[in-house]
């Protein structure tokens, strides 16, 4: 490996971004973090991370318990909008079975733990980078602030609508509408309900979660099936509409809210896998890379696996090793998260179901799957993440470019 500072420019301070440009700075790496946004913000929503991006951040060695502590839901379950149960999850059960217990929290405390994990320096706001030229040879970074050069890695976290995927894979047919939009915020503390367990309620063609974050807020979301750009003009209203018959404590969370905070987003995920993660000594991870459904909890959870990964691959790479290290990371992590992303899909048609007949059975089948069946499916999803090996097993047919 060269005695020169290798160097990594990354478009996008999201909780993937930040992720790799620590994995990369914890192997000695100078790194540069571009971010359209004008600085941090609070405003956000809440994520629970799975035991397979806990796993993730203990291989960069991150401890996201010193940044939002070890509070931690009692069960999670799953319910009617009458209060019936349909399922429900012992997170000590999980804890025992996957190595420990998910952990939620609110994204922009992870993001500031990211950051100030970082040099002062590194993060560059109010940066957005346009494109990037000479992604084979020598990457020249566009961006609204000027030319950047001299990276010896560009890594694009650009997210859902990244800019950097459409230059480098016109053809690629784009993002896929759900069919649905959903509705995030978060409560504080002074406003949340003591004892609230976190669960997810399915009626017809919607559906309301509610996740208790370590630090005391709650994270409340709610979907439906509508059109895209559907956007009410009350949004409170809308809201108490959907959602304000159904069982406690909903209706009392959904007095709670402040309408200016809540978040909408239609849900998209990418129509088609991209051929390959990489180009030359360009690199996409997060929702850049394979944008998924919310339906498993897995985006952020997989972004973060792509950060642990990519960090792992570079590690010891010199700078003429980059473009057969990337290659490396499509190779390990291509099937892996287009398999969730699939999945989610699936799981989310399943979710929004909502003629009256489909919906009874779906919940009957919810009833009546066995928990070992459960945890298989979850084994897939938690036990799933491992480190390669590194660069030599590199499989036929996905060489650098």
């Amino acid at each position: 490996m060269s005695a020169v500072q290798r160097h990594a420019i990354v478009a996008g301070a999201g909780i993937g971004g930040l992720t790799a440009a620590l994995a990369l700075h914890r192997h000695g790496w100078r790194v540069t973090v571009c971010e359209r946004a004008a600085g941090p913000t609070a405003v956000g929503a809440g994520i629970v991370l799975a035991p397979n991006a806990l796993r993730a951040f203990d291989t960069i060695g991150f401890d996201v318990t010193r940044t939002a502590g070890r509070a931690v839901p009692a069960a999670m379950g799953l319910r009617r909008p009458d209060g019936r149960r349909l399922s429900r999850a012992h997170t000590a059960a999980s804890a025992a079975r996957f190595g420990g217990p998910p952990l939620a929290l609110h994204r922009s405390a992870l993001a500031d733990a990211l950051a100030a994990a970082l040099p002062t320096t590194a993060i560059r706001y109010g940066v957005a980078v346009t494109s990037v030229d000479d992604a084979d040879g020598s990457p020249v970074v566009r961006t609204d602030a000027g030319d950047l050069d001299g990276a010896d890695l560009v890594i694009a976290a650009d997210g859902i609508h990244s800019p950097l995927r459409l230059q480098y894979f016109p053809d690629h047919p784009g993002l896929h509408h759900s069919g649905e939009t959903a509705w995030r915020t978060v409560l504080p503390a002074a406003a949340s309900l003591t004892g609230t367990a976190t669960a997810e309620t399915w009626g017809r063609g919607e559906r309301f979660g509610v996740v208790p974050l370590a630090d005391g807020r709650t994270y409340l979301y709610a979907t439906a099936v509508v059109p895209a750009g559907h956007r009410p003009d009350d949004v409170r209203a809308e809201l108490l509409r959907r959602y304000g018959t159904w069982h406690d404590p909903i209706p009392a969370l959904l007095d709670r809210i402040d309408p200016a905070a809540v978040l909408q987003h239609d849900l998209y995920d990418l129509a088609a896998p991209l051929p390959r993660f990489h180009h030359g000594r360009l690199a996409w991870l997060g929702d850049a890379a394979h944008a998924m459904t919310p339906n498993l909890g897995q985006g952020g959870c997989q972004a973060v696996e792509d950060a642990a990964v990519l960090g792992h691959l570079l590690a010891g790479a010199g700078s003429t090793e980059v473009p057969a290290a990337l290659a490396a990371y499509s190779a390990a992590r291509c099937a892996r998260t287009d398999a969730i992303r699939v999945r989610s899909r699936r799981a989310g048609r399943v979710a929004a179901l909502s003629h009256p007949l489909a919906v009874a059975v779906r919940d009957f089948a919810v009833r009546a799957t066995p928990a070992r069946v459960t945890d298989r499916a979850m084994a897939a999803l938690f036990d799933g993440f491992a480190l390669p090996d590194g660069m030599d097993t590199v499989p036929t047919g996905v060489g650098a470019r």
